[in-house]
């Protein structure tokens, strides 16, 4: 079929970006015109007869929580979300997240609409296991993890997606405020200040979605889930300082090495004592199986490090998102290192 305009611009972008390989562009310029190309307006596959009624019920839920998020949430009006696309896979993307092998800095890589990013996103897992695998091969530590939601940042129209049907209605909502959050103030280079008022705006939308509807039952859950996360979040962020101390100690390599490993052993234990005051939940078990790196440590740092800044700063502004946005798009015209002191004093440390 011929191209969008939306695609055309795309592959325009994607080869105007000289620092980018040929194969890589061109993966994800056929990623995003698959995307562009499967798109139905959310009306029409609600009223569509061939629609399930599990699929009907889920969209119904999103069409409400998405002008939820514009009328109540100062989030962007817009054609975003408002569209569903089913890809026919899974996971959207598949992300490369990378370390050396004594740093818990990330890798960035930087790309024409989101700027320099903590990742690299493939469209299919080979390729992605490939870029890991190299990664590895020249003595860095590499992770992938599959991702079901996507955001051009408004750039495009971005769908609801089938990989994001299988969530709780909780999780669902709370996704789409996010992503709405990156339009509104979006940093081109600064993941974690970007990802954590992302997450700021999300938990204070959602709380709100679900006392708006009477869901108390589902905020109980959305809170307990959210404690759970918490811990396991600050195990990894200490885990991560315990390895930044290490790597600044200046011991030899191979000493090192071990010491790292000795660090993840403990990271495993510790774990396994946090689990047993979760009365039998055990959702994170699964991220325990495989080797683990510093690059499994960098969607904690990135998308947890800032956020009890930006959680102070929505507090001090007495919840009123308007006046939070406000100071969040001034913060975000500060250099580097003063935004990075405004919210995220764990970073900088």
């Amino acid at each position: 079929m011929p191209l969008s305009l939306s695609a055309r611009c795309l592959l325009i972008l994607l080869l105007s970006a000289p620092s980018l390989s040929g194969c890589y562009l061109l993966q994800a310029a056929q990623g995003q015109m698959q995307i562009v190309s499967k798109r139905e307006p959310i009306g029409d596959v609600i009223a569509d007869p061939a629609t399930s009624d599990k699929l009907r019920g889920r969209l119904e839920y999103v069409a409400a929580a998405r002008d939820f998020a514009s009328h109540e949430l100062g989030l962007p009006d817009n054609d975003s979300y408002r569209s569903y696309a089913d890809l026919g896979r899974p996971y959207v993307v598949w992300n490369v997240f990378a370390t050396d092998e004594f740093s818990v800095a990330p890798r960035r890589w930087c790309f024409p609409i989101a700027g320099c990013v903590v990742y690299r996103g493939y469209f299919k897992e080979p390729s992605a296991q490939r870029y890991a695998r190299r990664i590895r091969s020249h003595g860095g530590d590499a992770m992938i993890a599959g991702i079901p939601a996507y955001s051009t940042l408004g750039h495009f129209r971005d769908p609801i997606l089938n990989t994001m049907m299988g969530w709780s209605d909780a999780q669902l909502a709370a996704t789409l405020f996010h992503e709405l959050a990156h339009q509104v103030v979006y940093v081109p280079g600064d993941s974690e200040f970007n990802e954590a008022f992302a997450t700021a705006v999300e938990e204070a939308g959602l709380e709100r979605w679900l006392n708006e509807r009477g869901r108390a039952q589902d905020m109980q859950a959305w809170r307990s889930q959210r404690e759970r996360q918490q811990q396991f979040i600050d195990l990894l962020l200490a885990t991560r300082e315990k390895l930044k101390d290490l790597y600044a100690s200046k011991m030899p390599s191979p000493d090192m090495r071990a010491r790292k490993a000795e660090i993840f052993g403990q990271l495993k234990f510790d774990y396994t004592q946090l689990r047993a005051q979760w009365n039998g939940f055990a959702g994170y078990d699964g991220w325990f199986d495989r080797a683990l790196g510093n690059a499994h440590l960098v969607s904690a740092a990135t998308y947890h490090g800032c956020l009890p800044g930006f959680q102070r700063l929505l507090a001090s502004v007495h919840g009123e998102l308007p006046r939070f946005y406000e100071e969040v798009e001034r913060i975000s015209k500060l250099p580097q290192e003063r935004r990075r002191a405004a919210v995220c004093e764990e970073m900088v440390r």
